[in-house]
């Protein structure tokens, strides 16, 4: 590691970065932009469409630091206006967590696929991702900014399921935009990762699996390491900051599982 990597460190792993969070309000995006705000992010922009929630966290963090924007990702001039404005209001973009996604509305069976549903839902984890990826990319590359871009992937964008055949699509959509966009954007200094999370305590999870013992029980059971219960938002969060940090600096196109040793009992 270089000794500016080591300074930068030193005074906090992401100090004097401006990031921005799109699904920020709850869940993974809001861990993590309190994780960035810790690390010494200067701003930290929190993007969502639940806008009573995202104009919470960000003024618990602090509207020095923080600010809320309304962003709906399937909507690329709504992105290109958060980056905008990003870049306008603090000078820079230093790091992209593309976190927005949404849960598949009904089981989603190949035989039953709802074709309508799937296009809303490729809408904003596919397509969505990569209006994040191509505006964040464009203001790094014309700042001149050695930034880092982190999508979030899933479990499932490793396997397949018995159902929620959109979602699942959706996240190995994601894992090739993170593959080709890191080959594409390395000329210059522009890494470009995903993280995978597992069955993490997120409003999401809840939303698919429910609530109550059977739940749990269900969400425990993907985890193998022992004593190590469900996964935290905050697990991921942390999995995303090194991923922005120069602790990383030469980790491009790869994707982090953060899932307590699940995907490695499958195969």
């Amino acid at each position: 590691m270089t000794d500016t990597s080591m300074a930068i460190i030193s005074k906090g792993k992401l100090h004097g970065k401006v990031a921005i969070v799109t699904g920020g309000a709850s869940g993974i995006g809001e861990a993590t932009a309190r994780r960035f705000s810790h690390h010494g992010a200067r701003a930290v922009v929190i993007a969502d469409v639940q806008d009573d929630k995202g104009r919470e966290v960000a003024a618990s963090i602090g509207l020095n630091r923080c600010a809320y924007v309304h962003c709906d990702v399937s909507d690329e001039d709504q992105v290109k206006s958060l980056v905008e404005y990003t870049v306008h209001t603090y000078g820079r973009l230093d790091v992209m967590f593309s976190n927005a996604g949404v849960s598949s509305s009904s089981d989603q069976t190949v035989l039953d696929l709802d074709l309508s549903a799937y296009d809303k839902l490729l809408a904003v984890n596919a397509r969505g991702m990569a209006a994040c990826v191509k505006h964040a990319a464009r203001a790094m590359v014309e700042g001149g900014i050695r930034g880092s871009v982190v999508c979030t992937a899933s479990i499932f964008g490793k396997m397949g399921a018995e159902k929620l055949t959109d979602y699942v699509m959706s996240k190995h959509a994601v894992v090739g935009l993170v593959r080709s966009a890191s080959l594409q954007l390395g000329k210059y200094g522009i890494r470009v990762n995903a993280v995978s999370p597992g069955p993490t305590e997120t409003p999401m999870k809840r939303k698919v699996l429910g609530y109550g013992p059977e739940a749990d029980k269900i969400a425990e059971s993907m985890v193998s390491i022992k004593g190590g219960g469900v996964i935290a938002a905050e697990n991921v969060a942390n999995a995303v900051v090194f991923l922005a940090s120069a602790e990383s600096e030469f980790v491009t196109g790869h994707d982090l599982t953060v899932d307590g040793g699940y995907i490695p009992q499958l195969f």
